[in-house]
């Protein structure tokens, strides 16, 4: 099962929320290495009329195990005995469509005629910062002025004449002219990055592999630096056993209970307990028992509980015994 699998939910040495007091389990301080981020700022911004140049064009064809591009198995990179793998879950990147065409058994088209623009979204979420100024400010300490231009790279999607799918790679570079919080001058220096992400709503082909978009572009950039940190931690992990998949399809029936449970039999009895009997409702009049406390009256049939003194049981009509 994983940390997080339902026959491992609530287990206290699973990682989520805590109940209790969070310090119990507090039991000793670790170094660890992160990247500890100072500052960090997000802008989104929508380009219109923004003029493309794609290159490294290629078709975009079915895999040589599937007939459908988008039908993709997932792809692992193994060193001695480390794997780490990627699985595609949405739209075929230039990558595959490389490795696609790469694999084709039959000779490769050609961009025909017309192109017609389909779509285009960023490739990755790492931007990549050039003429980079950095400007301490005397009137504010510790904060600086900030630019420099972030590329943002693109995948595009587009038809040819004969309706062949076709994908190309360009950039996006967005200006940027900030304020940021920048850490004093240290033997590790801080570095900026930035996150990314970008997609197309519109654009148009003006010939020359050249098209005319607008694309709506979320930049974020960080002040960071790889540091040595100090945290309390309640210990090392303790990982649970893998759970084999499978169609868990009698679990919500093992999970009943062996025989049938009476919720009547231990229902709080109030002053007034209605029910139906014979088509009718049906008051079950108080009893005391003698020291203050109304009794209880139970039916041997169907296990309905009223107040005691009660003659008729409101649900089946028997007689009631009193129990207590």
């Amino acid at each position: 099962m994983s940390f997080y699998s339902y026959k491992n939910a609530n287990s206290e040495n699973s990682p989520g929320m805590v109940s209790g007091n969070i310090l119990t389990g507090l039991n000793q301080r670790v170094c660890v290495q992160v990247k500890n981020v100072y500052d960090s700022c997000m802008q989104q911004e929508q380009l219109d009329d923004k003029e493309i140049v794609i290159e490294n064009i290629v078709p975009v064809l079915p895999g040589s195990d599937c007939q459908n591009p988008m039908n993709r198995q997932c792809t692992c990179a193994c060193e001695d005995n480390r794997c780490s793998c990627t699985c595609p879950n949405g739209p075929i990147s230039h990558q595959e469509a490389v490795e696609n065409a790469e694999n084709s058994p039959n000779p490769l088209p050609r961009p025909y005629g017309a192109w017609t623009f389909e779509n285009c979204r960023s490739s990755t979420t790492l931007g990549r910062i050039s003429n980079l100024s950095v400007e301490r400010l005397a009137d504010r300490p510790q904060f600086a002025r900030v630019r420099c231009n972030v590329d943002v790279p693109l995948d595009v999607l587009f038809l040819d004449q004969r309706c062949q799918e076709w994908m190309g790679q360009t950039t996006v570079t967005v200006s940027k002219d900030i304020l940021l919080c920048i850490p004093d001058d240290s033997i590790i220096p801080f570095t900026l990055e930035s996150l990314v992400s970008a997609i197309c709503v519109s654009g148009s082909y003006i010939g020359n592999c050249t098209f005319e978009i607008t694309v709506c572009v979320t930049v974020v950039l960080k002040v960071i630096a790889e540091v040595d940190i100090m945290v309390p931690t309640y210990g090392f992990c303790q990982v649970p056993p893998c759970e084999e998949f499978a169609e868990s399809v009698c679990d919500e029936f093992f999970s009943l209970p062996l025989f049938p449970q009476s919720s009547c039999a231990f229902e709080t009895v109030d002053d007034a307990v209605m029910g139906a009997a014979n088509g009718g409702t049906y008051a079950c009049p108080p009893a005391s028992n003698g020291n203050g406390r109304y009794g209880i009256a139970q039916c041997s049939n169907c296990g309905t509980t009223c107040a005691a003194g009660s003659g008729l049981c409101p649900r089946c009509g028997r007689t009631m015994t009193n129990i207590t």
